[in-house]
């Protein structure tokens, strides 16, 4: 795992050539183990890259690497988990070049000047963002794996084309200038991330997963922005696999997919350093976990982080599968204070304002395996590929009676529901429970019906779901803004069903901008590798080709993965509900954070500040310090926006 950064101008090559050193520090925690710089002063190019040493630790890895014909020059983050099965490849179509070393990096390069830039992606399963260099077309070629694990960022910038892992690494260059993109902000504040290809900068965008991006020199001497082209689309993947559906029985269906996964982890384990796993408790870092010690000579490093808080700990679940397993297990039962100690670091850790609250637990359980080994296995991906998350299944029993309902109909019930404010609907509630019995009392009634009411007013499958998951409706904050549509693939090209279309819209969005952007910065901020087996190309082929049925059974998901699991972990150690990895935020904006929250939501602050609206966040946070809402998500939205802005006035 690396980091690379760089600049292109044909008028201010020497400025971006000066400022390389202080842009590659940037990105020194995602490597520390050494620093590389490449320039070519009459084309006005530079890169630089930081390395984090995992495969090949001899000089023979060092980046930015050039490539045996003298014509590529690579700055590679990522692995390629089938490279050394591409050089007999190699070998056997042109000759393989006289190999220094046993890097993926060199693969890679050889890949590409055997095939070509996109032939060679297409045959290179792992994760990675790429900067590559054609010194005979003074071409620069940008590049980002299938599902985005790997993040790539690049814009124009004061007569210059900057392109990075992190943000941090563009704003190193002397007299960066970009103002805040209020759409960006929009989508932000409704999905808690900012997606790609939007940053929260205007003019700087992410590199959408899958996607090439080539520029050339009339690009730059024209200053003119080159447009991304895909070379695999998760889309398109879904639908061949709906084109061509398994039809054998659910055991051949287990038995193949435990082949798949055993093959993905036993790739994902090649490393020259000392590699565990993050383990959970659940399904998915379980099944991983099982799969890695099936193949190793010695106990699998596990790693788990405790709560004291009941409902947010999953250790003892984890600590029981780590014994059943044989794993060298370490857990940390951390305090609400070393949770809280991260929050000043988020800001710098993410870039970008990030509020996946579960943001907290990630970096302090990889913290807590950085101490130990350089990289961890993750869980990640099988909600989206296997239907695990419980809205699915609200989502399609909520779109499978209201559609039954003519939409004019929706949506005069909707406007008569809204007629009567939350306030008014809460205390007709209090007043009924007087005179019913326990059972039959709602506690927040308005707060249900108004959410019921956003729910019936909309027109499409498409339309609820990504209501459902919205935080914010942006209106509510920014005033009319021309609000991107940034969700979904469209579903009658792509899906059959609405249940499969809230996966593959996770896998496109949910996933890529929130899941991923969590793990990777917060390992990488520790210098931490993570690998992700779930998302093997092969795994995520065949998991589309599955029955619905096989995935979903009796109101639960990952129902196959859950039998593969089954012939590793005995069942009372892993069915039970799922809990998620989550932190009391609710309770700490009471207790603890009450100050901090408090003044960065400060009515005068926020006017003087211009991007937010005061008077719905200042409703919000009035309710929930009286108990009678829950905003906590809704609350970090802005603590988070707001905490990045005082992070870059600094």
């Amino acid at each position: 795992m690396c980091g690379l950064v760089g600049g292109w101008s044909r008028r201010r090559g020497p400025e971006v050539q000066g400022a390389l050193k202080q842009m590659t520090d940037a990105l020194a925690h995602r490597g520390p183990d050494d620093d590389g710089y490449w320039s070519d002063a009459e084309a006005g190019i530079a890169i630089g890259h930081r390395r984090l040493a995992i495969v090949d630790l001899s000089p023979a890895g060092h980046q930015p690497m050039v490539s045996e014909s003298g014509r590529w020059v690579l700055a590679f983050n990522g692995e390629i988990y089938n490279h050394l099965a591409v050089r007999p490849a190699l070998k056997g179509r042109c000759g393989a070049p006289a190999w220094r070393g046993h890097s993926d990096t060199e693969t890679m390069l050889a890949a590409i000047d055997a095939w070509g830039v996109e032939a060679a992606l297409v045959r290179c399963a792992g994760m990675f963002a790429i900067a590559l260099w054609d010194r005979d077309e003074r071409t620069l070629w940008l590049a980002r794996d299938r599902f985005g694990e790997k993040p790539l960022y690049y814009g124009w910038n004061r007569g210059v084309f900057l392109f990075g892992s992190e943000l941090k690494a563009l704003r190193a260059f002397p007299g960066f200038d970009a103002p805040i993109d209020r759409r960006a902000l929009a989508l932000y504040l409704r999905h808690n991330a900012v997606p790609a290809p939007f940053s929260i900068y205007d003019g700087i965008y992410k590199l959408l997963p899958g996607h090439l991006l080539r520029i050339g020199l009339q690009e730059i001497e024209r200053g003119i922005q080159a447009q991304p082209a895909a070379y695999w689309s998760a889309a398109e993947c879904a639908l061949s696999g709906q084109a061509n559906p398994f039809i054998g029985s659910e055991e051949q269906a287990a038995d193949e997919l435990e082949s798949l996964l055993m093959e993905a982890v036993g790739r994902q384990m090649m490393a020259d350093v000392p590699l565990g796993a993050f383990l959970s408790g659940g399904v998915d870092s379980s099944l991983v976990v099982a799969l890695m010690q099936a193949q190793s000579d010695r106990p699998v490093r596990t790693f788990t982080i405790g709560f004291h808080e009941a409902g947010y700990n999953e250790a003892e679940h984890a600590a029981a599968i780590a014994r059943h397993l044989g794993t060298d297990h370490t857990e940390l039962y951390v305090t609400s204070e070393d949770a809280l100690s991260v929050i000043p670091r988020l800001p710098a850790i993410y870039d970008e304002p990030f509020s996946d609250s579960s943001q907290i637990p990630t970096f302090l359980v990889a913290q807590l395996a950085r101490r130990h080994v350089a990289v961890a296995l993750s869980g990640d991906g099988g909600d989206e590929l296997f239907g695990g998350y419980s809205r699915y299944f609200m989502a399609s029993r909520l779109w499978s009676n209201i559609s039954r309902i003519p939409v004019p109909l929706r949506i005069f019930a909707a406007r008569a529901m809204t007629s009567v404010s939350v306030k008014h609907w809460n205390v007709g509630s209090r007043m009924a429970a007087m005179l019913l019995p326990g059972g039959h009392r709602m506690p927040l009634l308005g707060d249900k019906v108004h959410k019921a009411a956003a729910m019936l007013a909309n027109r499409t499958g498409e339309e609820l779901y990504r209501s459902l998951i919205s935080h914010w409706q942006p209106e509510n904050l920014l005033g009319e803004i021309d609000e991107p549509i940034s969700f979904g693939p469209p579903r009658a090209s792509t899906v059959t069903n609405m249940f499969n279309y809230m996966m593959l819209a996770d896998t496109c969005n949910y996933m890529a901008d929130d899941i991923l952007v969590k793990v990777d910065r917060a390992a990488m901020a520790c210098s931490l590798e993570t690998r992700i087996p779930l998302l093997d190309q092969k795994v995520f082929e065949f998991a589309w080709r599955l029955p619905l049925s096989y995935k979903i059974r009796g109101g639960v998901g990952k129902h196959v993965l859950r039998q593969v699991l089954h012939r590793h972990v005995p069942k009372p150690l892993i069915d039970r509900p799922k809990m998620g990895f989550g932190v009391p935020v609710d309770r700490w904006l009471r207790g603890p954070l009450k100050d901090w929250a408090a003044s960065l939501l400060d009515p005068r602050r926020l006017q003087d500040e211009g991007y937010l609206s005061p008077g719905p966040i200042s409703r919000k946070w009035q309710e929930h310090q009286s108990g009678e809402r829950n905003w906590q998500y809704h609350l970090w939205d802005v603590l988070m926006f707001q905490a990045w802005i005082e992070s870059q006035r600094g």
